[in-house]
């Protein structure tokens, strides 16, 4: 389980269940993870679970991030690294670029 945890907050989740399945020695961990967070996280949790994990992932609900978007920090860098991603200019955009030159 400490392997499960680990991953979880590195990656910024959160685990809100934990449940014994009888009879056998296995635990049901429910826990809400962010989308951006999901890459690579099977075999990550694989990993560092020496494969005993076996992960299932749906979409459960949309959240809003804490914090200004456009103040240097953390959510700034989330953003940014977003934008990498998504091969989108890796700058914040201003609000002239949105504005109608007309």
């Amino acid at each position: 389980m400490s392997g499960v945890y680990n991953i979880m907050n590195l990656r910024r989740g959160c685990v809100f269940e934990e449940n014994p399945r009888e009879g056998t020695p296995l635990m049901q961990v429910k826990a809400h993870l962010p989308v951006s967070e999901s890459f690579g996280f099977v075999s990550a949790l694989r990993q560092a679970t020496s494969g005993q994990a076996f992960p299932q992932c749906v979409f459960d609900h949309w959240d809003d991030l804490p914090g200004n978007a456009m103040e240097a920090g953390k959510l700034q860098d989330l953003i940014l690294a977003t934008r990498k991603r998504k091969s989108l200019k890796v700058e914040m955009p201003v609000l002239t670029d949105y504005n109608d030159k007309l």
